[in-house]
């Protein structure tokens, strides 16, 4: 992860009110960030958590999955599900704590669906399910966590194969319920920032070449962003799929590029990060 570079979405939203959490943009100069540079989180700052509000922060917890081909498919860092880690999940937790009222937890974790611990958790993140395999004590696990009031978010996956692959494992878990496109009206895009399109973020080498030839997507087949959900009966959306489109890759590379960071990483992946995460915390 390189430096990030000054950050002004202030510039979006002063002062929102939304299901009783004040947000508020905050300025955040590029020096009080670089000044942390030289810590162990890659140059993310640390903040603290009173310890008898420990139990009580929001933490972005990262799903651990088996990939076609075994738990090691992806290199040695663990598997698919390990991709944009830990980068990604540290930046989007500072710029949480940064710019929301929420107290966050400055490290996050990664569990495995059938950990006891995940039913601590309201909220999940899941990335790269285009070769993923549940098994069968994970999709019982996932189905429970998810009617229990829990919210799963499903990030960068590209095309039509890896799409049948997601849906496939996801019927397993909801053979009853389809996944619905979302309407850009749907709160989730303006509930704190308010988006009028639904982005698609490439990865951060195609995004720094969209400015010369306006490509965003990284397949053939995936030319057209899809964000869809998956409601209980109660019409409680317990899942959004973000499909032909990789916020994770806006949050970990927001320093990497200039074009980059300001095009993609501050005006859509975190914006709609935060909706989301607000939305699920509060609906």
């Amino acid at each position: 992860m390189k430096r990030p570079f000054h950050f002004s979405l202030q510039k979006l939203v002063h002062f929102l009110r939304f299901g009783g959490l004040g947000l508020l943009a905050l300025h955040c100069p590029l020096n009080s960030w670089a000044q942390h540079w030289t810590n162990n989180r890659g140059g993310v700052p640390e903040w603290e958590v009173e310890e008898k509000f420990k139990t009580d922060v929001f933490t972005f917890v990262r799903i651990k999955y088996t990939s076609l081909g075994g738990r090691y498919y992806w290199g040695n860092r663990g598997g698919k599900w390990a991709i944009d880690y830990p980068d990604s999940d540290l930046n989007f937790s500072y710029r949480l704590q940064e710019m929301t009222s929420l107290k966050v937890n400055p490290n996050g974790k990664t569990l495995w669906l059938t950990d006891p611990e995940l039913f601590h958790y309201p909220f999940i993140y899941l990335i790269e399910p285009g070769n993923l395999r549940f098994s069968a004590d994970e999709v019982r696990a996932l189905r429970k966590y998810l009617l229990g009031g829990g919210f799963m978010m499903v990030d960068d996956f590209w095309g039509e194969s890896e799409w049948h692959n997601f849906h496939r494992e996801i019927k397993r878990v909801f053979p009853e319920r389809e996944p619905q496109e979302l309407p850009l009206s749907h709160p989730i895009f303006n509930c704190v920032f308010p988006l009028d399109e639904k982005p698609q973020i490439p990865n951060v080498d195609l995004g720094m070449k969209s400015r010369y030839h306006g490509i965003t997507w990284e397949r053939w087949d995936a030319q057209e962003v899809h964000y869809k959900g998956i409601f209980d009966d109660q019409n409680r959306l317990m899942a959004v799929i973000c499909h032909n489109t990789d916020l994770g890759d806006g949050w970990e590379w927001e320093g990497y590029n200039e074009y980059f960071f300001r095009e993609f990483s501050e005006k859509k992946a975190y914006p709609l990060g935060i909706n989301i995460v607000v939305y699920a915390l509060t609906h």
